[in-house]
């Protein structure tokens, strides 16, 4: 066990650290100029994502995230970007800054739900699971390929797609 999941202060300073990172980087990704910028950042959210999983102990899970979404995915998008030869800077021609308020006041209102939400359904501080669930590979790999077998096959296909796809658009030119 790399960290020890007891619900403590220093536990808890981990993953204060960790998720205010991950809000600066999520924040990033979206409002970054330069696309392999925002890819950059996504790579920090899912590394904290990695390491929430650390926090819980669940070792095998957090290098999966590592190895299956930072290793594979985040390559597959600079992949495609890199094939496509999509523009860098800011495009003004995708900028309708006559929504922007919109979008604000939007984020705002579902911030202000999902933390009500949150902290209304979460009033305890512990997370309780039943002795042994999940927590060993075997348990994982069952879920992963018998109740979650076909979202997992679907999200394979629509990578493949994706990286067909801008082989297609590359090769045009």
């Amino acid at each position: 066990m790399i960290l020890a999941a007891s619900y403590d202060v220093p536990t808890n300073i981990v993953f204060g650290v960790v998720a205010a990172g991950m809000i600066y980087a999520a924040i990033r990704v979206v409002t970054s100029k330069n696309i392999v910028h925002a890819a950059y950042f996504l790579v920090a959210v899912l590394a904290g994502v990695g390491v929430n999983f650390l926090l819980l102990q669940a070792e095998f899970v957090a290098l999966t995230q590592v190895l299956v979404y930072i290793g594979a995915i985040v390559v597959l998008f600079l992949f495609g970007i890199m094939l496509t030869r999509a523009p860098l800077g800011r495009a003004d021609d995708l900028d309708n800054r006559q929504l922007r308020p919109a979008g604000v006041a939007t984020a705002l209102l579902l911030v202000v739900i999902l933390a009500y939400t949150l902290i209304r359904g979460f009033t305890d501080t512990r997370l309780t699971l039943p002795e042994g669930a999940g927590r060993t590979t075997a348990d994982i790999g069952d879920a992963i390929f018998s109740t979650y077998l076909i979202p997992f096959e679907l999200v394979s296909m629509l990578l493949t797609a994706a990286l067909i796809g801008a082989i297609v658009l590359a090769r045009r030119d």
